[in-house]
């Protein structure tokens, strides 16, 4: 989407963010899984997991499993006071070294086969989002919210996606620029339509969904129910703003002038910098010497 993240530090494919709360059932099998599918994908990666604050045995068992992984990138970090995993989401964005960036839930609900499937597509857009294809083995209840939820998202936002609610991969250096300010589980909503309206490109992964092996969704507690509310009040501001400043009047985020302080009066000609294709490397194109950036 934008050339800058070609110039973001960057020394492994992906970081996983993986997000801990009262998980002692699930963390170690959620890791386990996370591991063997990179490993089939073959990308390389590293880990940062976030414990919000846990009453159970869930940073005991971390640490005990990367007692006996030390070759295996991971980073634990232990928030004192629960944060909410909107905003665990955006911090471990800059905690981790990959070009892209993905959350894993510490339920372990995510199957390796699913994992792989969307580790596959990496490097192909902006943002890979994931759809499940079955979810019959959910409640009418649950399957009524999260399709009012969809409906109600491209409704105020405009787009067109089949599927709000799963974990999406996106580029780091998006996250960490874009990121939301919902503390809740209203953050992925906001994150992909913002990109969407900055023009990211993106592909959708049809993908098998699992149920929870043990534990109940924090999905429905009043605050993250309060936040939901906050992002889809985000959106539509957004939509709003769309209409007050039309995309003609915005400087196109995919390319760009750069002037370098090593070059200039060299007679070396300014560079232009664009993105090659979705989520690759980016390349500089010589330009004209014109000493007036564009603005």
């Amino acid at each position: 989407m934008t050339s800058v993240t070609s110039e973001l530090d960057c020394d492994c494919d992906l970081t996983l963010f993986i997000a801990c709360y009262n998980e002692e059932q699930g963390i170690i099998p959620t890791l386990e899984t996370v591991i063997a599918a990179t490993t089939e994908v073959g990308i390389s990666y590293d880990i940062v997991i976030v414990d919000d604050c846990s009453r159970d045995r869930s940073v005991e068992l971390i640490i005990d499993f990367m007692g006996r992984h030390p070759r295996i990138p991971i980073t634990l970090y232990v928030n004192e006071v629960n944060q909410g995993l909107g905003a665990n989401f955006a911090e471990a964005a800059f905690r981790g070294r990959g070009r892209y960036y993905r959350l894993i839930c510490g339920d372990n609900v995510e199957s390796r086969e699913t994992l792989v499937t969307i580790f596959r597509h990496l490097g192909q857009a902006d943002m890979i989002i994931p759809y499940p294809t079955d979810t019959s083995f959910r409640g009418p209840f649950r399957r009524f919210v999260s399709r009012a939820f969809t409906i109600l998202v491209n409704l105020l936002s405009g787009h067109r996606v089949r599927y709000y609610n799963g974990l999406a991969v996106n580029l780091r250096y998006n996250v960490m620029r874009w990121h939301s300010n919902s503390h809740g589980f209203g953050f992925q909503a906001d994150l992909t339509t913002r990109l969407l309206d900055l023009g990211a490109s993106y592909v959708e992964v049809a993908v098998q969904p699992n149920e929870r092996a043990a534990g109940a969704t924090k999905a429905f507690k009043f605050r993250n129910i309060c936040s939901v509310g906050h992002t889809l009040l985000e959106i539509w501001i957004r939509r709003l703003g769309k209409l007050v400043y039309p995309e003609s009047t915005r400087r196109p985020l995919n390319r760009l002038r750069v002037y370098r302080a090593s070059s200039l009066g060299t007679g070396t000609p300014t560079t232009s910098i664009t993105e090659v294709g979705p989520g690759s490397a980016r390349s500089e194109a010589p330009r004209a010497t014109d000493r007036t950036p564009d603005r």
